[in-house]
């Protein structure tokens, strides 16, 4: 099939998933569903090799539904409406790159944070990526990685190849660990949207004291890393005139009311977090892209809406990996738990109990050392997201399990050399993914575990 008839049809798994989750119907799931088998088998020879280990686990784990359990086809079309959540997901951020390339503001933005004192740009680019990530979700890496590599020039290094080779390393880490920290702050996040959705007691209210202190902490500690291993080469030239960072402030404006739109829609919709942001994130690509061709009549409306189904194929169809890795893990991982013995579970982990909240500690650390061998954290934080809660473990409470998942989410993308975030960086800089996590990025890893094991136990008052 042609890439325009992928893009077609993840646009109706898109569109049908939508109207299951808001209207509740069965029919639009079922329809979601169907369009989604299509879609898959639409990929067919694109796929790369991590998208096509997890699709493979995936049907091995529908096999063993199929045989252990006696009536598996409902628990099978709840892990396709999982799946196609996942893929709506995607799809519906994905939407928002149209208008963020388009805008003058964005690119503004993102040249006056490269170009900012080496004692501000760490700050400023991870803050700025992890702002950016929110609307552009991994699409923030290629677009700031080829920015760095376009504006970390020789010349600009006054001709030593050693200063430009240390600022490209130093404003790399600023971009991945920023990124990395989507899934902390950001509500319209995908680590949101995967706690929320395994745990359904949890709210986003609940988590957020916890996340954003965590945030805090891994965002300090790695400014503290980058102004420690430096280096800091003494000025030849007088310094050029440090660009105004207004730009920002703007784009700030623009999310706080793209985030806004969502907490509304969640209110109006009576619908929870994650369903009001596949809702807002199409709505406010739409508006915004209106108001960039205002000048074209309709209010830009329908020139908005040409635009998007002319670049349908630029804008959804190379999500075919990203939508089959992520599908594929939170289908797994569904199943996985429904499969799971809860009382033979909870007999082979009794010795987890006496440890209390030591327990988030453990649940970081479990998603942070399985993605180190390609296990994909939608997996394990689906399958500990079921797991914990039903163990009844005596002061470890939901939001602090949730948000334990969401720190060790956070330092998988820092450091596993297997994630998506780490291959796209090396892919941009020719060095290694594996050099990147452990050895650009060690230092900062050993000490930022430390720190989130106090920070866990200190949030929780042990």
């Amino acid at each position: 099939m042609t890439r325009r008839m992928g893009a077609l049809l993840l646009a109706g798994v898109m569109l049908a998933s939508l109207a299951g989750l808001v209207l509740d119907s069965a029919w639009a799931h079922g329809l979601a569903s169907v369009l989604l088998g299509g879609y898959l088998l639409s990929q067919h020879g694109r796929l790369s090799s991590m998208a096509l280990g997890l699709l493979s686990f995936a049907a091995i784990t529908t096999a063993i539904a199929l045989w252990r359990l006696d009536a598996p086809w409902p628990l099978l079309g709840e892990a396709m409406e999982r799946f196609a959540f996942f893929a709506t997901f995607v799809a519906a951020l994905s939407l928002l790159r149209l208008p963020a390339y388009r805008s003058r503001l964005v690119r503004r933005c993102g040249q006056a944070m490269l170009h900012q004192s080496p004692a501000r740009r760490y700050p400023i680019l991870s803050l700025g990526a992890g702002l950016f990530g929110v609307i552009l979700n991994i699409g923030v890496l290629n677009l700031f990685a080829g920015m760095i590599e376009k504006s970390n020039t020789l010349a600009a290094a006054n001709g030593r190849q050693w200063v430009q080779k240390a600022r490209r390393r130093r404003m790399l880490m600023a971009l991945l660990r920023g990124f990395a920290l989507a899934p902390l702050i950001s509500p319209m996040g995908i680590g949101v949207a995967v706690i929320l959705a395994s745990m359904p007691s949890v709210l986003w209210r609940d988590l957020a004291p916890y996340a954003y202190g965590a945030a805090l902490v891994i965002f300090l500690i790695g400014w503290l890393v980058d102004q420690l291993t430096g280096p800091h080469p003494p000025r030849r030239h007088p310094p050029s005139p440090t660009p105004s960072l207004r730009p920002l402030g703007g784009f700030c404006l623009l999310l706080l009311g793209i985030v806004l739109l969502v907490f509304t829609l969640a209110y109006l919709l009576d619908v929870r977090l994650p369903i009001a942001t596949l809702v807002g994130a199409p709505l406010a690509s739409w508006v915004w892209l209106a108001w960039q061709r205002r000048r074209l009549g309709t209010l830009g409306v329908i020139p908005a809406a040409v635009t998007f189904y002319r670049q349908l194929p630029w804008l959804l169809g190379p999500l075919g990996s990203e939508v089959v890795v992520l599908g594929s893990a939170g289908y797994a991982g569904h199943l996985w738990v429904a499969l799971s013995d809860p009382q033979v579970l909870a007999d082979s982990l009794t010795w987890l109990v006496p440890l209390g909240a030591w327990n988030a500690i453990f649940a970081m650390l479990m998603v942070l050392i399985t993605a180190q061998v390609g296990l994909n954290p939608i997996v394990s934080v689906t399958l500990l997201a079921g797991l914990l809660p039903a163990l009844g473990i005596p002061g470890l409470t939901p939001p602090l399990i949730g948000v334990s998942l969401m720190v060790g989410w956070a330092l998988a993308l820092m450091s596993s050399p297997l994630t998506a975030s780490m291959l796209i960086l090396s892919r941009f800089t020719g060095v290694s993914s594996w050099r990147i996590g452990y050895r650009w990025n060690g230092l900062f890893m050993l000490g930022v575990i430390p720190a989130m094991v106090a920070w866990f136990l200190l949030a929780n008052g042990t």
